[in-house]
């Protein structure tokens, strides 16, 4: 599923190939805007709000797309082949005289007024990659229900904007403590932390083709000594040729102690951790350690 930092480049990507042109053909291939006709507007801009897209285009309209589990947007030039799937995944062509971007398998595909923007995206938390990223704010809403389960929690676009799954686990296992430990039983000060932590990760990973958690990609020289956890404690050791700690790892070594991370589907969405380097809560029904 694309996080916050995807939604970001692929806004960067529609950005450039569209903004500032003038759609020479527009076609939305979903029932209800399937009559609505952008041609000969000009696309003042293409922004990214969470895992949001806003295409906002000449005469006070925005064209709102979500990728979810699979969606995606692709960028062609003239006479180039279409290459992002069948025909029928195809749910909208934005195209001027030098691109042509093509959005596959979009779930969210609405035409809205600009100005009405907070009807699609207003209920979102603090936007991690956004500048109305607030730290406090992002804390308080999770200390709301104190009760929930942090990986939960996480998720809750209402809480923070632009977490998904992949970061949901690597941010566990950073803070050392499961998915499933209660916000509210967080140690003391770690929240704070991890939300930061969250914010720093997903800023180092906005321009990077290749997501990765092990190491920390700053805009200033690392420092000899590596940031703490949010826990207080030293980072893992970090191997370059593993981009993620636990996501996508269940069975191999874990990198910091070796014991075998394990992996759990809950609702469509594997959860990884590591039984020995996190503590707290997990379900009863979590497979064995070598299950991936």
């Amino acid at each position: 599923m694309p996080e916050g930092d995807t939604v970001l480049q692929t806004a960067a990507r529609l950005h450039a190939a569209l903004a500032g042109r003038v759609l020479t053909h527009a076609d939305l291939r979903v029932p209800r805007f399937a009559t609505a006709d952008l041609s000969g507007r000009t696309v003042l801009d293409v922004t990214a709000r969470g895992k949001h897209l806003l295409t906002r285009v000449e005469g006070g309209l925005t064209l709102h797309s979500h990728l979810r589990m699979d969606g995606a947007w692709r960028i062609y030039a003239p006479g180039e082949r279409w290459r992002g799937g069948p025909g029928h995944q195809i749910r909208a062509v934005l195209a001027n005289t030098d691109h042509t971007a093509v959005g596959y398998r979009l779930p969210v595909l609405e035409l809205l007024r600009t100005s009405e923007e907070g009807k699609a995206v207003g209920h979102l938390g603090p936007d991690l990659l956004g500048p109305d990223w607030n730290l406090d704010r992002a804390v308080e809403n999770l200390l709301a229900a104190p009760d929930r389960p942090l990986g939960e929690a996480l998720l809750d676009q209402r809480n923070l904007a632009g977490i998904g799954n992949v970061y949901k686990c690597e941010l566990c296992f950073l803070a050392r403590v499961t998915p499933w430990l209660p916000v509210g039983a967080l140690p003391d000060g770690t929240l704070p932390r991890l939300v930061a932590l969250a914010h720093r990760v997903l800023d180092a990973n906005r321009d990077r083709p290749t997501r990765t958690t092990t190491i920390r990609a700053e805009r200033r020289p690392r420092p000899s000594t590596p940031p703490p956890t949010p826990t207080g404690r030293p980072l893992p050791p970090l191997r370059v040729q593993d981009p993620l700690y636990v996501y996508g790892r269940g069975g191999r070594p874990c990198l910091r102690c070796g014991t075998p991370i394990r992996k759990i589907d809950q609702e469509d969405r594997p959860t990884y951790w590591c039984p020995a380097c996190q503590s707290g809560p997990t379900p009863c029904t979590a497979p064995g350690p070598h299950t991936s």
